[in-house]
């Protein structure tokens, strides 16, 4: 017999899903529970969409096997089921829907009947998605502008504050988005995720380096403490998102509000990064030009020359505390949705990426109360 083909026990599938959660890959689960190949193990995870299964259990007023076994007894001893039924104290409707369903008095046995009871329950309930027509309408109209599931988890309560029946955590989204055999989302929505996967991974995470020397550095430990704490608009932060072919674009992330802007950037020297950054910030509010906060990249060793064209003093991280620009950091996160690695960035024009910056701050974020970073700054301008 081919190994492979054997299905899974019970305990085979705990320990599959425990490694998947675990971080191992399918090949590790494969060779850790003595498979042949991958394809069982890979079967199980994708029909799942890698989401453990929730273990079953039995309902509490069905009926146990030790009960079973008392009817069967009580069979084989003639007695009435009313009888039987009170010494189980059980209605006896009950006792004779059990008997009847698994042969009548003559064929009935404990084991078999509590077997085929554990397999009629296998009647997977119709998720909240595929009850409410108008909801999953709402969820895929929003996956397909690229909203994340918490985003429109959280604009729906923000939208339908009155209707329950309108509201759906992220999670239901995902497993609705995963697990296809719910069939209520298409499969080609997961594409319109920030990470355009198929299935649930185990978390994980990787730092970034720093690099370079500048000359003249004023560290992030002198930035006003009215940009630490966000609550006055102007303070940015900065960074260069890279592509392939040695391409860039620079992104600038507002403090207070999370409101977005990209740069087209043809080179990466120090003057040409410095140039096409001062021309955008120079466009802003003079309420809007405080500070600028960056990594210690070389492309800004010219920051003098910045903060004499638009008064906006730079200030730069520590050597490798990428956390200290998180907000950055997470925009470039999400911007790896429009700009995969291996892009070429210097295909792109400005007007495309002023495009994809206006769709990112009409985007509702969680730290912002699911607020929009468009509306939030419109607030404090007004």
């Amino acid at each position: 017999m081919v190994t492979s083909r054997i299905w899974f026990t019970a305990r085979q599938k705990a320990e599959l899903w425990e490694r998947w959660k675990n971080g191992q890959s399918v090949l590790a689960i494969s060779r850790a529970l003595e498979r042949r190949n991958k394809t069982g193990v890979q079967r199980i995870v994708a029909v799942h969409g890698g989401i453990a299964p929730a273990p079953r259990r039995r309902a509490v007023a069905s009926l146990r096997l030790e009960e079973r076994e008392e009817i069967s007894r009580g069979i084989a001893a003639g007695r009435s089921i009313r009888g039987i039924a009170r010494g189980l104290r059980r209605s006896p409707s009950t006792v004779s829907r059990e008997i009847r369903r698994n042969g009548g008095s003559l064929a009935y046995r404990a084991n078999r009947a509590d077997r085929r009871a554990w397999e009629r329950a296998l009647r997977p309930k119709p998720c909240r998605l595929a009850c409410h027509a108008e909801l999953r309408w709402r969820v895929a109209q929003k996956l397909a502008l690229q909203w994340s599931p918490e985003q429109i988890s959280g604009w729906l309560k923000r939208q339908f504050q009155t209707d329950q029946g309108m509201r759906i955590s992220h999670e239901a989204i995902y497993r609705s988005l995963f697990i296809q055999t719910r069939g209520v989302l298409k499969k080609e929505l997961t594409a319109q995720l920030r990470t355009a996967r198929q299935m649930r991974h185990a978390k994980g995470g990787r730092a970034k380096s720093g690099q370079g020397q500048i000359l003249d550095m004023v560290s992030i430990r002198e930035r006003p403490a009215e940009a630490e704490d966000r609550a006055v608009p102007g303070h940015w932060e900065g960074d260069l998102l890279t592509g392939a072919n040695d391409t860039h674009i620079a992104t600038l992330v507002e403090r207070h509000s999370r409101f977005t802007m990209l740069v087209k950037v043809p080179r990466r020297d120090t003057a040409t990064v410095v140039a096409a950054l001062a021309k955008h910030v120079r466009k802003l509010p003079e309420e809007l030009r405080r500070s600028l906060t960056w990594d210690q990249g070389k492309e800004m060793a010219g920051h003098k020359s910045f903060t004499v064209a638009t008064s906006v003093q730079v200030y730069f991280c520590d050597p490798r505390s990428p956390w200290q620009r998180g907000s950055n950091e997470n925009t470039n996160g999400l911007l790896r949705q429009y700009f995969p690695r291996g892009t070429d960035l210097s295909r792109l024009s400005q007007a495309y990426l002023n495009t994809i910056a206006l769709r990112l701050n009409q985007r509702p974020r969680k730290t912002l109360g699911f607020e929009t970073p468009a509306d939030r700054l419109q607030a404090v301008l007004h």
